[in-house]
């Protein structure tokens, strides 16, 4: 399988295991991918994920283009049906968190993949890009997502041109959040999670569910959202323990509830 998925406590990993051949990505990879966020999604025992690639040389290159070669154009009308499912598994549409540890390329799919996170850090070799527009091919969810992510002008260049940029000028334009040395980042990765692992998960929940519905509401819309929000939360036991922590001087024991 080239796709390692377990977890340990609180988190769960998805490994992209194929260094071989840069981690890149079969139609069977995105269903194991949807499963994977999907279990993890359902877990109540999970709070956060990390996903990331195996080896050294690559994150992933993104989709396996010997595969896609065989299978051909799609019908007309329709996605070409053995790459649905970049297009289901992103884990912006999950309840929990999830970090994309990215180590060296991160190209086309796997930005996609990445883009789907909701937070990116990369070990400081790590090169990005969109070379899609080289081979002909239509992005997948990279123009729709790149576009809201970094700014505009450096999105179009990414997705016009194909080339790359690497992880300083990534930093540089809020591509990624953090940059590292490669040795350290699993351990920053584990530890961001474990940090948002110790905030109370129905907020960490909503916080994302806000931020992302946010991104295609208008400002009022939004703010009428986290009125209601803000209810639902409020009705918590969760948010009764926080506060209540906080004057014991403790540390708070959230139920998720």
């Amino acid at each position: 399988m080239s796709v390692d998925y377990k977890k340990t406590g609180s988190i769960a990993y998805i490994t992209l295991n194929q260094p071989e051949v840069m981690n890149a990505m079969t139609p069977e990879d995105y269903e194991t991918l949807h499963k994977a966020f999907t279990d993890a999604d359902e877990d109540t025992n999970i709070r956060v994920g990390i996903i990331t690639g195996a080896g050294t040389k690559a994150f992933s290159s993104g989709a396996d283009l010997r595969k896609r070669h065989a299978y051909g154009p799609p019908k007309e009308g329709e996605f070409w049906s053995p790459l649905r499912e970049p297009y289901k598994i992103g884990a912006h549409s999950m309840d929990k968190p999830w970090i994309a540890a990215i180590n060296s390329y991160c190209l086309a799919g796997a930005l996609e993949l990445a883009l789907c996170c909701d937070i990116l850090i990369a070990s400081e070799n790590s090169s990005f890009g969109s070379p899609e527009i080289c081979w002909s091919i239509l992005n997948g969810v990279g123009a729709l997502k790149l576009i809201h992510a970094i700014p505009r002008s450096a999105a179009m260049e990414l997705l016009l041109t194909g080339e790359r940029i690497d992880a300083k000028t990534a930093l540089q334009i809020g591509l990624i959040s953090r940059m590292v040395p490669q040795a350290e980042l699993m351990p920053t990765a584990e530890k961001i999670a474990r940090r948002i692992s110790e905030n109370g998960p129905v907020a960490v929940k909503i916080i994302k569910e806000l931020a992302v519905r946010g991104l295609n509401m208008t400002y009022e819309d939004g703010l009428n959202y986290l009125a209601v929000l803000r209810r639902v939360l409020g009705e918590t036991q969760d948010t009764l323990e926080g506060p209540k922590a906080y004057v014991e001087k403790r540390k708070p024991v959230y139920k998720g509830r």
